[in-house]
């Protein structure tokens, strides 16, 4: 995980400390790094999915989020860029909901410092995660594994045109714990 740490907690706001501890205390549940991302939807309606967390931007506390272009979510958000997270830690029994504006970098991006974000991220998932996205358009059901079969991946290779890296900038963190009063950073 990007950022972890004392030297991230210099750099950082103090709701991304008790993020971290968070983090740390739930590790051992593979759950704990997954949590809901909801954007606005066609029409003004809430979209909401289950995400996985992929760090910290480098030296701040932006939250990276892999994702397929073709999904429907990317759309959204060029429409609307306001989205917000839940995460919830079972363990620690603490909630955080963090909103914010989500920057959208794919392979048309033009600011270079960008696509080398995108890069780092593509590279920074295993060789079975970046497989997925060689695979089907998002939503399309998939009966069985046989699409894999014939699908080959340079692991040396860079990002592919579906993966997309979103970049969510904290604007507002309300943390809840069920022992204490919410509190919001």
């Amino acid at each position: 995980m990007a950022g972890s740490g004392a030297a991230a907690s210099a750099l950082s706001s103090p709701w991304r400390a008790l993020l971290q501890r968070a983090l740390d205390a739930n590790a051992h549940l593979r759950h704990s790094t997954y949590f809901q991302l909801a954007t606005v939807g066609a029409g003004g309606r809430p979209a909401n999915r289950t995400v996985v967390f992929r760090g910290f931007q480098e030296h701040c506390d932006r939250i990276q989020i892999n994702t397929d272009a073709r999904s429907n979510k990317i759309g959204e958000i060029r429409n609307c860029p306001f989205a917000e997270i839940c995460w919830y830690f079972t363990d620690s029994w603490e909630q955080f909901r963090i909103s914010g504006n989500i920057d959208v970098i794919d392979s048309s991006s033009a600011d270079p410092a960008k696509l080398q974000h995108r890069e780092n991220a593509w590279f920074a998932s295993s060789v079975k995660s970046r497989l997925q996205y060689l695979g089907p358009e998002p939503g399309v059901p998939v009966l069985d594994d046989d699409h894999i079969k014939d699908v080959h991946l340079d692991p040396s290779a860079g990002p592919v045109d579906a993966f997309c890296l979103l970049v969510l900038d904290p604007e507002k963190v309300r943390h809840v714990t069920y022992f204490l009063l919410p509190y919001i950073y």
